[in-house]
C-alpha cells in the first residue's frame, strides 16, 4: 500500500485587501517621521545665542529657509572640537550625503535677521565671515502621498461597500445596511440552545397533544406518510395574553430536535417597500435548505391582518405584500412540504381569510386559560425556585386565582416572594400569596392618603352595601373580603371570587348588576344622597346591559337579535340598526339597570340594620373577611356547584371622583 506522500495544508493567514492599507500608512508614516528627522536635523538654539557663535567666528555659514523663517547653523571644524559645541555634532538614524547643521532656530521678521546678519559679518575679517545662503524646502514624497491619499480612501471604500453588497466578510445575513432584504430571523441550534420540552410546560394538555403530534410528523414521518398522510403545513397557536403560546413554540423547538427559526411579525415591516416580502422569501430559502425545520412566527397579526380592511392605507401597502409572499411562500408553485409554519397570536379574528384556509394552517390550536387543575401544575413550575413554607396549600391557592393566566400566575409568585422579603421572612408562606393577588388586582396599599371622616364613612356604606347584596343574592358572586383601605385609585373595594362559567342566564347577569349597585344604593338608603363613587359600579353594569340587549339577545322587547359582527370592519363608521331602534335599545338598557338599583334599594331597606352593623364593623377594622358577614347575617342559603372562567376581580370599587 503506497504511503500518502501529501503534505498536510499549512493554516496559512488569508490575504486580506486592508493589509495594503496598513502598509500605506505604516510607509507613509515612517517616510514623514525620517525624512523630518534628516532634513530638519540640529540642536535647537536661539537667535541671541547664534549671533554670539557668529561674533566669534564659529559659524561656517548660514542656510535661510524662508518659507519656514528656520535658520540652519554649520560650524567651522574648529568650532566643533570645542567643548561648547561637542554636542551639536548630529546624529542620525539614516546616514546623509550632505553635511546636516549644527544648529537650528526660528527667527522672526526676515528682513531684521538679515541686517543683523550682515551688520555683523562685516564687523569680521574675511576669512571669519559666514557663508548666508537661502532656500525654500518642499517634501515631494509627502506631497506625492497627500495627493494620491484621498484616491486611495476612495478605492478603499468602494472595496468596502462591495465586500458588504455581496455578503461578504463581517457580520451576519440582516446584520449589513444592503442584507436589508435579509432575513431577521434567529435560528437555534437544537442540539444545544433550546433546551425547553413539554415537560417544562404546565396544563395546556390539549395543545400539547396537537402539537405532539406535529413533533411526531418530523420525527417519525415513515409512520404517516406509509399510510398515504401528508405533513401538515401550519399550525396557528390562538389565544388570550400570557397562556404561554411561545413556551409551548420553544417545546416543540426542544422536542422536534430540528432547525428551529424564530422571529417576530414586526420583523417583516421595514419603511423600505419590498423588504418584507424578500425577508419572507429569505426565510423560507434557508429554512428549505436546513429542512425538515420549523419556523415560529410570534404575533402574526403584524403582517397577517386581514387584506383590504384598513381604511387609512393606500391600495400598494406594504403589508399587503409581504402577506401575499407569506402565502405563497406558504402554499404555492414549488412548496417544500418539509417546512411547518408555527404562528401565535391573540388576535386571530382580524386575520387574512387566505391565511388560515387549509393547505397554509392546518390547525388552529386554541390555547385557553388555565383551570384549576392546570393552574395548581403551573403553581408547582413558579414555586421551584422560591423557598415557600411547607405547609403551603397549592390548591387553596389555585382556586383563590381563577381566570389567570400562565404569565399572572408567575407574577404572583414573583410579588409574593417581594412581599415576604419585604416582611423579613424566611420563607414565602399563604398569606403573602394572598397580599400578592390583592397588589396585582387592586393595586398598592395608600395608607397615608388623606380622607375626610365623612368620606371615609361614606366608602364603608358604599362597600358594606355591595357585601350585603351580594349575601342575599343567589347567583352573585361569592365574597371573599371587604376593605376600605385606599388601593389604586379605589378608595375602597369588594374582593368577590366569581365562578368560572361557560355559559352565563340571564338571572345570573342580572344578580351580578344589583350587586353592583348595591353600594349607590346603599349611599342613598342610609344617607338620602348619592356620589360620584360608584363610577366604576355603573361602567360595568352599562357594559353588562348594553351586552344582554345587543349582543346576546336577553331582551323581550328587543328580541333574538344580536347587532354584534365578528367579522365587521375595523373601521366600521355605520350602525346596523335604525334610529327606532336605537332608541329602544337605550330605553331598555336604562329599565334594565333601573330595575335592579330599585331592586338593591328594597333589599337593603329590609336589611338596614344589619347594613348599619357591617358598616361600623367595617369602619373599625378596616377590613372584614366571610366570616364577619356569617356573624351578622348567619350562613348563607346558597350551595353553588363546582363550576369554572373569569378573573378574580376587584367589582364595585369605589372610584375617586
Amino acid at each position: 500500500m503506497a504511503k500518502d506522500t501529501k503534505k498536510p495544508k499549512e493554516n496559512k493567514p488569508k490575504f486580506s485587501p486592508y493589509w495594503i492599507y496598513g502598509i500605506l500608512i505604516a510607509l507613509f508614516l515612517g517616510f514623514q517621521l525620517f525624512s523630518s528627522t534628516s532634513t530638519e536635523g540640529g540642536n535647537k538654539t536661539t537667535p541671541q545665542d547664534f549671533f554670539k557663535y557668529l561674533q566669534e567666528g564659529d559659524v561656517s555659514r548660514v542656510l535661510i529657509v524662508k518659507n519656514t523663517r528656520v535658520a540652519k547653523v554649520y560650524l567651522t571644524p574648529d568650532a566643533e572640537a570645542k567643548e561648547e559645541h561637542r554636542n551639536s555634532i548630529p546624529k542620525t538614524f539614516i546616514p546623509s550625503a550632505t553635511k546636516l547643521p549644527n544648529y537650528r532656530f526660528e527667527f522672526g521678521d526676515l528682513q531684521n535677521f538679515e541686517n543683523k546678519l550682515n551688520e555683523i559679518n562685516e564687523t569680521l575679517g574675511k576669512d571669519k565671515q559666514a557663508e548666508v545662503s537661502f532656500d525654500t524646502e518642499t517634501n515631494d514624497l509627502g506631497n506625492l502621498l497627500m495627493g494620491i491619499l484621498p484616491f486611495i480612501l476612495l478605492i478603499g471604500v468602494w472595496i468596502f461597500i462591495m465586500r458588504r453588497m455581496s455578503g461578504g466578510a463581517g457580520g451576519g445575513a440582516g446584520g449589513q445596511i444592503f442584507n436589508i432584504g435579509k432575513s431577521k430571523a434567529k435560528l437555534f441550534d437544537e442540539k444545544t440552545e433550546v433546551k425547553t420540552t413539554f415537560k417544562d410546560v404546565a396544563g395546556l394538555e390539549g395543545a400539547k397533544e396537537e402539537v405532539q403530534e406535529i413533533v411526531d410528523f418530523l420525527k417519525f414521518p415513515e409512520k404517516y406518510t406509509t399510510l398515504g398522510g401528508k405533513i401538515p403545513k401550519g399550525a396557528l397557536l390562538v389565544g388570550p395574553p400570557g397562556t404561554g403560546k411561545t413556551l409551548l413554540a420553544k417545546a416543540v423547538a426542544g422536542e422536534a430536535k430540528v432547525p428551529f427559526f424564530s422571529l417576530s411579525g414586526s420583523d417583516f415591516v421595514e419603511m423600505f417597500v419590498g423588504v418584507g416580502a424578500s425577508r419572507v422569501r429569505d426565510l423560507f430559502k434557508q429554512a428549505k435548505e436546513k429542512s425538515p425545520s420549523i419556523i415560529f412566527i410570534d404575533e402574526i397579526d403584524a403582517i397577517g391582518r386581514a387584506r383590504g380592511k384598513n381604511a387609512m392605507s393606500g391600495s400598494n401597502d406594504e403589508r399587503e405584500n409581504t402577506l401575499n409572499q407569506l402565502l405563497t411562500e406558504m402554499d404555492g408553485f414549488g412548496t417544500n412540504t418539509n417546512v411547518i409554519v408555527i404562528a401565535a397570536t391573540n388576535r386571530a379574528d382580524i386575520l387574512d381569510k387566505a391565511l388560515m384556509r387549509a393547505g397554509r394552517f392546518d390547525r388552529q390550536i386554541f390555547v385557553d386559560l388555565p383551570d384549576v387543575r392546570e393552574r395548581e401544575e403551573i403553581f408547582e413550575v413558579h414555586l421551584r425556585p422560591l423557598k415557600k413554607a411547607p405547609n403551603l396549600d397549592l390548591d387553596f391557592l389555585s382556586k383563590q386565582t381563577p381566570g389567570f393566566s400562565g404569565a399572572d400566575i408567575a407574577n404572583v409568585c414573583n410579588e409574593a416572594a417581594l412581599i415576604a422579603a419585604r416582611n423579613n421572612k424566611k420563607a414565602v408562606d399563604k398569606q403573602d400569596f394572598l397580599d400578592a393577588v390583592d397588589r396585582i388586582i387592586g393595586g398598592l396599599e395608600k395608607k397615608n392618603k388623606i380622607i375626610t371622616p365623612s368620606e371615609k364613612k361614606a366608602v364603608a356604606y358604599h362597600e358594606a352595601g355591595h357585601a350585603t347584596v351580594s349575601w342575599m343574592l343567589e347567583h352573585a358572586s361569592p365574597l371573599v373580603k371587604v376593605t376600605i383601605v385606599p388601593r389604586g385609585r379605589s378608595l375602597g373595594a369588594a374582593w368577590y371570587l366569581p365562578e368560572e362559567r361557560l355559559i352565563v342566564r340571564p338571572e345570573q347577569m342580572l344578580d351580578e348588576m344589583c350587586a353592583a349597585l348595591g353600594g349607590r344604593a346603599a349611599e342613598k338608603v342610609i344617607f338620602d344622597k348619592i356620589s360620584t363613587g360608584a363610577l366604576s359600579d355603573l361602567e360595568k353594569v352599562t357594559k353588562q346591559a348594553r351586552a344582554m340587549v345587543t349582543i346576546y339577545g336577553l331582551s323581550d322587547k328587543v328580541g333574538n337579535l344580536t347587532y354584534y359582527d365578528s367579522g365587521q370592519s375595523e373601521y366600521g363608521f355605520t350602525k346596523p340598526y335604525s334610529e327606532q331602534t336605537a332608541e329602544l335599545i337605550d330605553n331598555e338598557i336604562s329599565a334594565i339597570i333601573e330595575e335592579q338599583y330599585q331592586r338593591a334599594i328594597k333589599l337593603l331597606e329590609a336589611n338596614k340594620d344589619k347594613l348599619t352593623e357591617l358598616a361600623e364593623v367595617l369602619l373599625e377594622k378596616e377590613v372584614i373577611f366571610k366570616d364577619n358577614l356569617e356573624k351578622i347575617f348567619g350562613k348563607r342559603p346558597f350551595i353553588k356547584e363546582e363550576a369554572t372562567a373569569s378573573k378574580p376581580e376587584v367589582k364595585d370599587s369605589e372610584e375617586q371622583a
